[in-house]
């Protein structure tokens, strides 16, 4: 699969329930729109929509599942129910939080990844992560690719953005480890995209500048009403 995607967009097809598309139906349909797009893979929510876009394209599926939990700000496959039900999807990757943040039960992100390794043998892993720090860890722990997914939405991260200062975060990280990089977190416009993959960043993953028509419409009511 990490062959199979290098160099390429991955676009994430997802939508919540608070959402207007929020559908396995349509978000198969969005991926193979995607697919026709030119995308090399898929990001996805649930093991349904994970189905559905399986049953729509042969492209790669990076799969998660989002669930929240009372005692843990962790909701990106957080816990080992989520992991097994995605080793029973046709994903070929799964991705789960790795931040360093208190996990749900109070439970190590070194007993999660190799307890995860063990119930998915056959899924690659990644990292989700929001910082170099986190980055590096996951490199060493034995992650097969990170990506600066939370970059900006943890607190250990707040206020920062993947494209900042030329990228210098996505720099620092790609100096940093040795395993493939995948950027994601703001890269909205095609120009990031294509200065991520020149930075050498082994993918990118887009979503809601894709696949929420609501976010696409705001921007442009945004700029018609702004006084």
């Amino acid at each position: 699969m990490l062959e199979q995607i290098r160099g390429g967009l991955i676009v994430s097809c997802q939508a919540l329930p608070n959402e207007p598309l929020h559908s396995s139906f349509i978000m198969g349909r969005m991926a193979r729109a995607a697919a026709e797009g030119g995308a090399v893979g898929i990001r996805a929510n649930t093991p349904e929509d994970i189905a559905e876009i399986a049953k729509n394209t042969t492209l790669p599926i990076i799969g998660i599942v989002k669930r929240d939990y009372d005692d843990s700000p962790i909701y990106i496959t957080p816990t080992m129910r989520e992991i097994r039900e995605l080793a029973q999807s046709p994903c070929s990757m799964i991705a789960f939080d790795a931040t360093d943040r208190p996990r749900p039960q109070g439970e190590s992100l070194e007993d999660f990844f190799h307890a995860a390794r063990a119930a998915a043998p056959d899924k690659l892993l990644m990292a989700d992560i929001a910082t170099l720090d986190e980055a590096i860890r996951a490199a060493q722990m034995g992650f097969d690719c990170v990506s600066t997914t939370l970059m900006g939405y943890t607190e250990q991260s707040e206020g920062h953005n993947i494209a900042d200062d030329d990228f210098a975060r996505l720099k620092a990280i790609l100096a940093a480890v040795s395993i493939p990089v995948i950027a994601e977190g703001h890269v909205d416009t095609p120009a990031k995209a294509r200065r991520c993959i020149d930075l050498g960043a082994h993918a990118v993953v887009t979503g809601g500048a894709i696949t929420r028509p609501q976010l696409i419409t705001k921007t442009f009511t945004d700029a018609i009403y702004a006084k």
